[in-house]
């Protein structure tokens, strides 16, 4: 009953509050929810996990490309670290998904391509496992929640925002496809061992301006670049159950309880 109405008091201090922008995952057995600074992973068996996120250096953040790399790093930060929130074998997968492409420029084209195919289609496989699909509608529906001012009603099930997001990473993902294939065919160096590699980074980092240029944008038609991956959270979220959206705020009612101090 005291952490019931602890949360309503802070949700009804956060609702009347102009709020830091939130991101956020969703996992098999829980959801996490990151600011700038803060990060908590609320899981389905009660647990709550607390921490900080990494500091953007200041070179990172003025030079285009070499801050759109970092953000996304320090993006999977809480999943990756050591003492974060994947255990040891889920690293040591997630690092050999990242690392396989180097593997595949000594495939033959083909090959490289059918393993490419198998790879991410286990992958996403792998991370669509169990509830997530339900808790990424969740994390969604609480991230509204904190941009629109219905935390407490959210809490409640008297409001349900939407289970859909602009600054869902599955937009990121949206964008990437193309622009990888883009950056590929319009590479301007022969090819070498490295190119691959430096090609899907350069492609990333390009990809992140474009999609916090449009998050940034008023224009109408710039949301034009959304609308893939606005289509593609069609099948990479479900509506959330009033438990699951409750679990999503608990992670959010974390994050927020040190930014607000």
């Amino acid at each position: 009953m005291v952490q019931v109405t602890s949360l309503a008091a802070l949700f009804n201090r956060a609702d009347a509050t102009a709020l830091p922008a939130l991101g956020g995952m969703a996992r098999p057995d829980g959801v996490v929810i990151v600011s700038e600074r803060f990060f908590a992973f609320a899981g389905r068996d009660g647990s709550l996990l607390e921490g900080e996120m990494p500091r953007l250096p200041g070179l990172a953040r003025r030079v285009p490309l070499l801050r759109g790399i970092a953000r996304l790093g320090m993006s999977v930060s809480p999943l990756l670290r050591r003492g974060g929130i994947a255990g040891r074998l889920e690293r040591l997968v997630l690092f050999a998904v990242v690392l396989a492409p180097i593997a595949f420029v000594f495939l033959p084209s083909r090959a490289a391509l059918v393993a490419g195919i198998v790879m991410g289609i286990g992958l996403i496989a792998w991370l669509m496992r169990g509830r997530t699909l339900y808790l990424h509608g969740a994390e969604h529906r609480a991230i509204a929640a904190a941009e629109q001012g219905l935390l407490g009603r959210t809490w409640d099930g008297q409001a349900r925002p939407s289970r859909f997001s602009l600054r869902c990473g599955t937009n990121f993902v949206a964008l990437a496809l193309p622009m990888s294939l883009l950056a590929d065919r319009l590479w301007p160096f022969a090819p070498a061992l490295w190119t691959p590699v430096v090609v899907a980074v350069v492609s990333l980092g390009l990809t992140m301006e474009l999609w916090r240029a449009v998050q940034g944008s008023t224009l109408p038609a710039a949301r034009v670049f959304l609308v893939p991956g606005l289509a593609l959270q069609r099948l990479t979220t479900r509506e959330p159950a009033i438990d699951e959206t409750r679990l999503a705020l608990t992670a959010v009612a974390s994050v927020l309880r040190r930014e607000l101090g």
